[in-house]
């Protein structure tokens, strides 16, 4: 049977888009307590149907599709740039396709603007009102307001009519910036993007005996399954190694390995790698919030689906990306001791002006990957770091980073990285990686 929080995150799912939602409102209802409702409206916020903006309230949005995810709703600009609905608040939950920055003329303008756009612009009343008939949205920067007859046409046509009081420029940057961040994390691969859905996949019950677990042995060819009891809540997972010498009719939670390792539809491909390389695990159960099974990964699900993620065209560049790419092998003294350059640039530096320790960090594992990866085909998981820092490093230092591989064997492998500048040692690294075989 469903939680209380189960049923009202689908009432909240069933809801019109565009609707407004009040804990008040929630709680009565399905009569349950404001708190109850509250916790259950940030949660539908979190997943992506549910958006809260200052002055408005709460509205039921479009949930995302993983290949939509650069595409904004209102909604979400409004908060983005701090703003304030003037009017077509109805229409707050639909996506803007893209925005048309108004630094000309109105007939060039409006050349440029059309159905789902945002037209960014200042106090130009006959701008807002052609941008609403053309089927934009508009947002007024400067903090400055609108007339009247622009509010009212906003409403009936609902489509938003937003200020914010920063200027286009900020703005415009602002929106880029969210668009950007929404790219990054469309690229990280989540276990929800490859596991084997809840009608593919094969489980038992706690009530099931034995001789269930023998015939999808033999049905299956798979070994191992998720354990559910009669709510579809996990319970436990059976092997062949928990079934051996057993009694056929005895009951499978008598004999089940109890409270077992899972992980959620959000978890990232890479957290579950890591995890069941660590545990040795085959096969995770997948689950909701609830414990209720979803479906299930394997291991080799997810070796593959993080080559495939290697292989990728990166759109948006994070931190770590921007810092790797600028290191550059110039050499190799033997097999397992290659020589790197990385330039220190003002970005990567702290308010000293030293190199920040997090940029030496990364350049130093990033090296130790490097050149294990000269020796072994696979993935890396840093399990051990320590790190010495001897001399500050200055903005426009041309570092020599030298990795030597102490070490390496079939499922870890030890580095130390020695940094120079100069011909001075600043710094160096021991470290130890965890090796994830991709057979």
């Amino acid at each position: 049977m469903a939680t209380k929080h189960e049923q009202i995150l689908k009432y909240i799912d069933g809801l019109p888009v565009g609707e407004k939602i009040s804990v008040r409102q929630i709680a009565k209802a399905l009569t349950v307590s404001e708190g109850t409702a509250y916790r259950a409206i940030k949660d539908a916020e979190n997943k992506g149907y549910v958006s809260t903006i200052e002055r408005v309230g709460t509205i039921r949005i479009e949930r995302k599709k993983k290949e939509n995810i650069e595409k904004l709703t209102f909604a979400e600009v409004v908060n983005i740039v701090d703003g304030q609905v003037l009017g077509g608040r109805a229409g707050l939950h639909k996506t803007l396709n893209k925005f048309v920055i108004g630094a000309m003329k109105l007939e060039a303008m409006m050349r440029y603007t059309g159905p789902g756009n945002l037209l960014i612009v200042g106090n130009r009343v006959q701008a807002h009102e052609q941008a609403l008939t053309a089927g934009a949205a508009v947002l007024i920067t400067g903090g400055f307001d609108t007339e009247e007859q622009v509010k009212k046409l906003a409403d009936e046509l609902q489509m938003p009519v937003i200020s914010s009081s920063y200027d286009t420029f900020t703005v415009a940057t602002m929106i880029n910036r969210a668009i950007y961040d929404q790219l990054i994390k469309k690229e990280i691969l989540l276990v929800e993007d490859i596991l084997t859905p809840i009608h593919e996949t094969t489980f038992l019950q706690t009530t099931d005996p034995i001789y269930v677990y023998l015939d999808y042995n033999k049905e299956t060819k798979h070994s191992r399954f998720p354990v559910v009891d009669e709510n579809m809540r996990v319970q436990g997972m059976i092997t062949s190694k928990d079934v051996m010498g057993q009694d056929e009719n005895v009951l499978i939670e008598k004999v089940m390995t109890k409270s077992p390792m899972t992980v959620g539809g959000k978890t990232s491909v890479a957290s579950s790698a890591h995890m069941m390389v660590w545990e040795g695990i085959e096969m995770l159960p997948v689950v909701n919030e609830s414990h209720v099974l979803q479906g299930i990964i394997s291991r080799q699900d997810v070796l593959k689906a993080m080559q495939m993620s290697q292989r990728q065209p990166q759109v948006g560049e994070t931190i770590d990306d921007i810092i790797t790419g600028h290191l550059s092998m110039t050499g190799s003294r033997s097999k397992g001791e290659e020589i790197y350059r990385y330039e220190v640039t003002p970005q990567m530096t702290n308010y000293l002006g030293t190199i920040s320790y997090g940029v030496f960090t990364t350049i130093v594992t990033e090296a130790a990957n490097r050149v294990l990866r000269s020796y072994k085909r696979g993935d890396l998981v840093v399990e051990n770091t320590t790190i010495y820092f001897i001399k500050p490093v200055q903005i426009d230092s041309m570092l020599e980073i030298i990795p030597k591989v102490l070490e390496v064997g079939r499922k870890f492998g030890k580095v130390d990285v020695e940094v120079f500048n100069e011909g001075k040692m600043v710094g160096k690294a021991m470290m130890t990686c965890q090796l994830l075989d991709r057979s």
